[in-house]
């Protein structure tokens, strides 16, 4: 229990820190609803961009990522690997598993991660997410025990 409340406590941190702008909100909802990037897989590298916060499963809210900080998230046929850094905080935050997606639902299982990472581990493994994702971006959606959505890792295609 007391490391769950440690991640919901990490995660709340950070999109607190992130920057909140209301322009680029609509004009990244609005580009994210007409684009028409034709699906592919997600084998390559991948920046985090920013969040998007839901209600009644619509986005309320969107952060875009402090420039202090990056998240990268790496594929390969079937291993995942991300690392957080963030210049101001000497902790190490990184993860390594196995994935699976099929289409719509991405499943990572982690096997070991950074000191903090292992602690979750610990209690958690398995993370599931819904995933949308096109040509050169993606997003993976936090759901709760009822299937709404929560919150939306938003990545763009580095490599």
């Amino acid at each position: 229990m007391k490391t769950k409340i440690l991640f919901l406590s990490m995660l709340l941190l950070l999109v607190l820190s992130c920057k909140n702008e209301t322009n680029s909100t609509e004009k990244t909802i609005k580009n994210a609803n007409t684009e028409n990037d034709q699906p592919t897989d997600l084998k390559g590298t991948w920046e985090l961009t920013g969040f998007y916060n839901y209600k009644d499963n619509v986005v309320v809210d969107s952060f875009e990522m402090d420039p202090e900080f990056r998240q990268i998230k790496m594929y390969t046929d079937t291993k995942v690997m991300w690392c957080k850094h963030r210049a101001a905080d000497s902790s190490e935050w990184f993860g390594f598993g196995t994935y699976k997606y099929d289409g719509d639902r991405l499943t990572e299982v982690l096997d070991f991660g950074s000191k903090v990472m292992d602690e979750v581990i610990d209690e958690k493994k398995e993370f599931i997410f819904e995933l949308e994702l096109s040509l050169n971006k993606f997003q993976q959606i936090e759901l709760d025990e009822y299937g709404n959505r929560i919150y939306s890792e938003n990545y763009v295609r580095v490599e």
